[in-house]
C-alpha cells in the first residue's frame, strides 16, 4: 500500500510526539544549540531548484558554520568542483536545510530556513584560511532549529572503529570516472595525483 496522504500517514505514527520531540524546537540558536554548532566540522546542505533537489557536503577546519546572531548563520564556500549547484539552487530559491555532524556524538543539529549568497569583501576576508579567502558565503536566515535523537547515530555506529570501512575494498574515484568515461578521464593517475592536488586546494 503506498501512503497517499497526511492522515494515513497520522495514522500509522500514532500516537503523537511527545513534548521532547516538540519542545526542542526554536526559530533560533540557543546557547545550547550554538556549542553543538561550534562542535560541528561537517555539515550537509540540502537545497531546491528548479532542476531538482541538491545535497552537498559541507567540510572545514574547526566549525564549517559561523554563528553571526541569533538567527544568522554563515558558511563560507571553500574550494571544490565548481559544478555550484548548491549556489545555483539558492539564487532560484532561497530555502536551505543543514544537518550538523558532530565527530563522536550521537547528537545531530538541524536548521531550516532561507539563504542569500554574499560576496562582499570584509565578509569573505574575514573567513579566509591561510590566507585564502572563499569566493562566497553563504548567510542562511534561521527559522528553524532543533537537535535529533541519536537513534541514527546508535543505529549506524558511524563513530565506532570496528564498523569503519576499509577504503581499499572500495572504487576510487579514478576507478568510476574510468568506467563512466570508457577511460578518457580519471584512472590510477587522478587517484595517484589528488592527495597532492587536494592539499594545495583546501583553501
Amino acid at each position: 500500500m503506498i501512503i497517499e496522504t497526511p492522515e494515513q500517514l497520522a495514522e500509522i505514527y500514532s500516537p503523537a510526539p511527545v513534548a521532547a520531540s516538540t519542545v526542542k524546537e526554536t526559530d533560533h540558536i540557543t546557547p545550547h544549540y550554538r556549542a553543538l554548532i561550534e562542535a560541528s566540522p561537517f555539515v550537509a546542505l540540502a537545497t531546491v531548484g528548479p532542476e531538482g533537489l541538491d545535497c552537498s557536503p559541507r567540510g572545514d577546519a574547526g566549525a564549517a558554520v559561523r554563528i553571526d546572531g541569533p538567527r544568522t548563520l554563515v558558511m563560507p564556500d571553500r574550494r571544490g568542483n565548481n559544478r555550484i549547484d548548491s549556489l545555483s539552487n539558492i539564487v532560484r530559491d532561497p530555502r536551505v536545510a543543514l544537518l550538523f555532524l558532530i565527530p563522536g556524538s550521537g547528537t545531530t543539529f538541524r536548521v531550516n530556513g532561507r539563504a542569500v549568497i554574499s560576496a562582499d569583501p570584509d565578509l569573505l576576508a574575514s573567513l579566509a584560511v591561510d590566507g585564502q579567502a572563499p569566493r562566497t558565503a553563504i548567510i542562511i536566515t534561521v527559522e528553524r532549529a532543533y537537535f535529533q535523537c541519536a537513534r541514527a547515530v546508535v543505529r549506524s555506529r558511524i563513530w565506532d572503529p570496528a564498523t569503519h570501512v576499509d577504503p581499499a575494498s572500495l572504487p576510487t574515484p579514478g576507478d568510476i570516472l574510468a568506467a563512466l568515461s570508457a577511460g578518457e578521464v580519471g584512472g590510477r593517475a587522478y587517484d595517484e595525483e589528488w592527495p597532492t592536488r587536494a592539499a594545495k586546494t583546501l583553501w
